[in-house]
């Protein structure tokens, strides 16, 4: 009998379950500023006729993902139309009375929707927003409450990265990548494409950097366990898959800024180009994972030649502000022995002192020399926090990764700092901490979902003129172990949505408890777009 009761109870309550899961929910990630209720009837997405825009290529092309989205969540295929169609209407609308680059306002009620920004950026922003508050799957009429959400970022700098030097990812992952950033309203993709390990973009000035650097002829098995997998491994971009990558990025507002690691992390550049080394080789495309003493001869003027050369093929590829220029890791080894590095220290008058070596401020004549060829480019500079121990200007952005410290150490200085502290954001490191054998082999580390959720970029210590310079953050994919495109998704998601709360809402606004819920709803989208998560939180 309780059987027959609770089983007639559940078949009455299945139909007030439906209409509770086709309702538009703007509880998405990340959270909207401002999601305000309004008096009158909701909205039936059915009743929509037409998606419409107003301005020129970009807002088409809005509407057009727009469209795309409609489609996948309810089957539903919209025209897009501009903006003098009538009926119940989907409206993509520019308003420059609105301030801010990305500031967005959607309100919807019984005569349809209209998605608002100063910019089309912003409209996009708006966009895909909508995107999740729709529900995944919709089987019926989905109902959209009548709102108004006004939304716009806590940080300009939104990034995540990812390296294809130590594993090599092809054009379509890439573009995969680039969606899932635009999913979560981070506008800017860290591309890595030069290490040891393997030289990914074409050079046509260089051309043995392709030819020789982006295939090593052996890889390590694990963690550099002196045995290795003897087969040629490697892969490169041209220079049209490069523009085919930025164009992508460009039409979804994420912007790629480019690293070519110097002048350590080069020994693939070295097989290539044995002269640019201290020694003159013999050196290999780097089969092992780690720091090595083999770096670019600061002594020799050649080495700056390739530099520029390399740079200035690399500033036509990357139309974007800022080029990254690595200065992590870089052992002075070679150069305390070199001839040609000791001259150039003689002759530029480095020396000992306050905690550094001639060495270390060779470094920073290196570093401030290239950063002068990029700024007469009309280009800026992004570092690793380890150019904060060789003198750099001021002009440099810092990335702070080996902590909180070299952020703060950095504002001090007056240098504009990006946040990626290894302990809150690189996302090679294990989302789970169990013992098991399940577990794919990683570089180590324990980055759990609700850490990544738990940062706070802008520590209370900092100054208000500190605290200016903090101009963003963003997380790390190192693919050291990272060898397929399944384990990248893996390892990025869902941790990416926790990372977009951080870069996006106010710190008063977060709540780790409310964030999970939401999270599970964008979970589902990942389902739906065949996207790879970890669910252990879930």
């Amino acid at each position: 009998m309780k059987n027959r009761l609770f089983s007639l109870i559940f078949s009455l309550m299945l139909p007030l379950l439906a209409v509770a899961q086709e309702r538009v929910d703007f509880n998405v990630v990340p959270h909207p500023r401002q999601v305000v209720s309004q008096k009158g009837d909701p909205l039936k997405l059915s009743a929509l006729t037409a998606i419409t825009y107003e301005g020129g290529d970009d807002m088409r092309r809005n509407a057009d993902f727009l469209a795309g989205y409609v489609r996948t969540a309810m089957g539903k295929s919209l025209p897009v139309a501009d903006a003098k169609a009538k009926g119940t209407l989907l409206a993509l609308k520019l308003d420059k009375k609105m301030t801010g680059e990305e500031a967005y306002r959607i309100v919807v009620s019984s005569k349809g929707v209209v998605i608002s920004g100063a910019t089309p950026e912003g409209v996009f922003r708006g966009v895909q927003t909508f995107r999740k508050a729709m529900p995944v799957g919709a089987k019926g009429d989905v109902v959209a409450p009548a709102v108004v959400v006004e939304d716009s970022p806590r940080f300009s700098y939104r990034g995540m990265h990812l390296d294809v030097s130590r594993h090599f990812f092809d054009v379509d992952f890439v573009k995969k990548y680039i969606d899932m950033l635009a999913l979560h309203h981070i506008n800017v993709f860290h591309f890595h494409i030069s290490d040891d390990q393997g030289w990914r973009v074409e050079i046509k000035k260089y051309p043995r950097l392709t030819e020789v650097g982006a295939w090593r002829q052996r890889t390590v098995v694990g963690r550099n366990t002196g045995l290795y997998e003897h087969k040629t491994y490697g892969g490169f971009y041209t220079q049209e898959q490069v523009r085919d990558i930025v164009e992508y990025a460009r039409e979804r507002y994420v912007t790629v800024i480019p690293e070519i690691d110097m002048p350590g992390h080069m020994e693939a550049a070295l097989a290539s180009y044995p002269e640019l080394g201290c020694t003159g080789g013999p050196y290999e495309v780097e089969p092992n994972w780690g720091v090595f003493d083999d770096i670019l001869c600061a002594g020799r003027e050649r080495t700056f030649e390739f530099v520029e050369g390399v740079l200035e093929e690399i500033i036509q590829l990357f139309p974007s502000e800022y080029i990254h220029i690595g200065g992590d890791e870089v052992p002075r080894t070679r150069w305390k022995v070199c001839n040609d590095c000791q001259q150039r220290i003689r002759q530029e008058g480095l020396r000992d002192g306050d905690g550094k070596t001639a060495e270390d401020r060779l470094q920073g004549y290196f570093m401030k020399r290239v950063e002068k060829y990029l700024n007469s480019k009309g280009r800026k500079v992004i570092g690793w926090d380890e150019l904060l121990d060789c003198d750099v200007n001021s002009s440099t952005t810092i990335m702070s990764w080996r902590g909180v410290e070299g952020g703060q150490v950095a504002s001090q200085k007056g240098h504009d700092v990006i946040m990626v502290p290894t302990a809150w954001f690189y996302f090679d490191y294990y989302q789970t901490s169990e013992d098991d054998w399940s577990k794919p082999l990683l570089i180590g580390g324990h980055v759990p979902l609700e850490k990544v959720y738990s940062f706070e970029p802008v520590p209370e210590t900092m100054t208000p003129e500190q605290k200016s310079h903090v101009i963003g953050l963003q997380a790390n994919l190192w693919t050291e172990y990272i060898y397929a495109e399944e384990l990248a998704q893996y390892q990025v998601l869902p941790r990416m949505g926790a990372l977009s709360e951080v870069q996006w809402v106010l710190p008063e606004k977060k709540d780790y408890g409310q964030y999970k819920e939401r999270q599970a709803r964008l979970n589902r989208l990942y389902d739906t777009m065949g996207w790879k998560y970890c669910k252990k939180e879930f």
